[in-house]
Formats: structure tokens, C-alpha cells, sequence
């Protein structure tokens, strides 16, 4: 497999020393912005001298962001050559473009570290969802926040501190509005959901709560109750659409989400047949990525074929049948209230609206086991 990079950040670095390494694969071109003396391979500064290159067959795209990389990734699939990427941000934008310009060109898509980081999480949802009905969804994705609410619940921090501890050693961006405000995870939510249903969900109609919101007195409160808050992603198929949200949950100390720390990933699925499954791992960094990219890249040789699903049903959102506890603070007074997870979204969108102080959070186990 000879292979176009682009993008040479943490993963993409790392992809280049793992793809140098590995027998199958050689890093034909480089995209630079500019020279890299570390690199050893032909380097370039137009993406076209990567897409016309008759020996190039797959390329890697790891820039991030919606543009250039749009306009990259989809050159490269119209000219068809496959394609291996991290970029959750794009594949979510344009999921119904991409995987059609793939099939429609006889090129492979795959992007299996866009969600998980080092965990194989949508390769495993394709492989089941072939010989089993997924029925849901949910866990921690998202490393950045777990880190965050860990260093607030075992170290006393605030998060302001534990933000900026995060920062400090690069799990957080220094932009960090992606991960706080839960983007992050509602794209890497959006995947899983399309893969193991075989939908075709937008970002935007996913509800997404963050963690900013959440003050020190709010984990002292949780931890008088026998409680641990974790940023929980999760979606069930119900019928002929999906339940679906990215919001501050609370777990009993005894439940297996309460004991994962730092910046570590569990998702977990639930199938008809399989029962539960759960996977656990690096969420994010530069070598553990990377080794799912190269994955992808040998997967390919194998499997050319054009996505992890062939099925992009369009499926509504509705989130009026999840019902829960919520836990609500408004002006030093806090209340539990069960109701459905449309009303509790629609409550702390009009609360964070009129500069309310608050924090919502589910209370339920029934996540944990999906």
C-alpha cells in the first residue's frame, strides 16, 4: 500500500513512524505546509501532487477541521483513491456525501479513530451489527472532560484548575470549547449511532449539555450522595428513530463508569443476541490513534469495501420517551424531579439562557448498562 499523508501533528507524526515501520506500507508523499527535515519521504505543498500520483492508492487525512480537508478528502475519493481519517468533525459534517462519493468511485472510507482515539470502537460496531440488531449506545468518549471531572472528584480542584491542569498536559485544547461544551463527544455519539443503526443522524439534532458549568460545591454535593458525574454520550434506537443526548450523568461510586479515571474512554454497546459489551482504552494520543489509522489502512487491503455499513436511513431524534431523574440547581436550591430528557434539555436551554446558575445531571444506572 503506498500512501499520501497529510497532516504531520501528534497523530499524523505518529502515523509515520508506525506506517515506516510496518512492511505493507510506505509513506509515498508527505503534504507539508512547509519542509520537515525528520522526513525522509518526497514532501509537498499541493494537495494535487498527492491526488494525481498514479502510485498513490490510499490516502491518510489528518489535519482536522472541516476545510481544507473537505475539499481534500473528497478529491481523493472522486479520483479513487481510498481514504483513512480521524477527522470526526468532517466525516459528521458530510457523512451522506462522503460515503456516497466513496461507493460511487469504488473507494474505501473508513475512520475508526475518530471515535475511541486508540480503541477499535466502530470497527467492532460494524462487525456486529452484521450478525446482530444494536440496539444501543453510550459511555464516556471523551477523554478531555473525563480528566477534568476526575481531577475535580479525587483532587478537590475546581474547574477552572483542572481545566487548565488538563491543558497543561495536552489533553485539552487550548480552545477547549469542543470538549467542555460535550461537541466533541455529540460528533463521536453521531458515528457510533449511524454505524451500529444504520441511520444517518446530524449533529444538530443530537442535544448536547457540557461540563463547564459544574462547580466544586456540585461534585462535594454528589460525593455526600454517593455519586460520581461523568459526561455520558448515548443513543438508543427505539422503533423507527433514535433517542439520543450528551449530558452530565451521575453514577453510584459502586458502578463500573465511576471508576474510570483520567483521560480513559469506556463505551459500551448493547445488542439483542450479544447482550452488553464494553470497551475500554485510550481515548485519544498521538501513538494509540494512530495504530487504529494504520489498522484501517491494512483493513482495507483486506476489505475495499466502500464503508463500515452499507445503510443511511434517515431516522427522526426524539428524546420524549427517555425518561429520568434530573437533579437541578438554581440559586443554591437544588430539587429531583423525574422527567423526559426532551423537557430536561429544553429546561437548562432556558436556564443557561437567562444567565441562570445551574447544573442538570441524570441519575441512572440504566446508562451504564445501556
Amino acid at each position: 500500500m503506498k500512501i499520501g499523508l497529510m497532516g504531520f501533528g501528534t497523530v499524523g507524526s505518529a502515523f509515520y513512524t508506525l506506517a515506516r515501520e510496518h512492511e505493507e506500507t510506505e509513506i509515498r508523499r508527505l503534504l507539508v505546509l512547509e519542509p520537515l527535515p525528520q522526513v525522509d519521504c518526497p514532501q509537498n505543498t499541493d494537495f494535487r501532487d498527492l491526488i494525481d500520483d498514479p502510485e498513490i492508492d490510499t490516502i491518510v487525512e489528518l489535519i482536522g477541521g472541516l476545510h481544507p480537508a473537505y475539499e481534500y478528502v473528497s478529491a481523493a475519493l472522486k479520483a479513487g483513491k481510498h481514504v483513512v481519517t480521524a477527522n470526526k468533525q468532517l466525516i459528521c459534517a458530510c457523512y451522506d456525501e462522503l460515503v456516497q462519493l466513496a461507493g460511487q468511485h469504488h473507494a474505501a472510507l473508513r475512520c475508526t479513530a475518530a471515535a475511541g482515539g486508540g480503541i477499535p470502537w466502530l470497527h467492532s460496531l460494524s462487525r456486529l451489527a452484521v450478525c446482530d440488531r444494536i440496539t444501543a449506545v453510550s459511555g464516556i468518549m471523551n477523554g478531555t472532560t473525563n480528566y477534568i471531572l476526575s481531577a475535580m472528584t479525587e483532587q478537590g480542584m475546581d474547574y477552572s484548575a483542572s481545566l487548565l491542569q488538563a491543558q497543561q498536559l495536552g489533553y485539552a485544547e487550548a480552545d477547549p470549547t469542543a470538549d467542555v461544551e460535550g461537541f466533541d463527544a455529540q460528533r463521536k455519539l453521531v458515528l457510533s449511532a449511524n454505524i451500529a443503526f444504520g441511520v444517518s443522524l446530524r449533529e444538530s439534532e443530537v442535544p448536547c449539555l457540557g461540563i463547564s458549568g459544574i462547580t466544586a460545591q456540585d461534585i462535594a454535593a454528589f460525593k455526600r450522595m454517593g455519586l460520581v458525574c461523568k459526561l455520558i454520550a448515548h443513543a438508543q434506537m427505539e422503533g423507527s428513530f433514535v433517542s439520543a443526548c450528551v449530558e452530565p450523568t451521575l453514577f453510584p461510586v459502586s458502578g463500573q463508569m465511576a471508576h474510570i479515571s483520567g483521560a480513559e474512554n469506556l463505551i459500551c454497546l448493547q445488542a439483542e443476541r450479544v447482550g452488553r459489551q464494553s470497551f475500554a482504552g485510550a481515548g485519544a494520543g498521538g501513538y494509540p490513534t494512530a495504530s487504529n489509522v494504520l489498522c484501517d489502512c491494512l483493513e482495507i487491503q483486506k476489505n475495499p469495501a466502500p464503508f463500515y455499513t452499507v445503510l443511511r436511513t434517515p431516522a427522526a431524534v426524539r428524546n420524549d420517551t427517555l425518561e429520568q431523574h434530573y437533579y437541578v440547581r438554581i440559586s443554591q436550591q437544588a430539587e429531583s424531579r423525574r422527567m423526559t430528557a426532551a423537557s430536561a434539555h429544553a429546561l437548562a436551554m432556558t436556564l443557561k439562557q437567562n444567565r441562570t446558575p445551574f447544573f442538570m445531571a441524570a441519575a441512572s444506572e440504566g446508562l451504564e448498562i445501556c
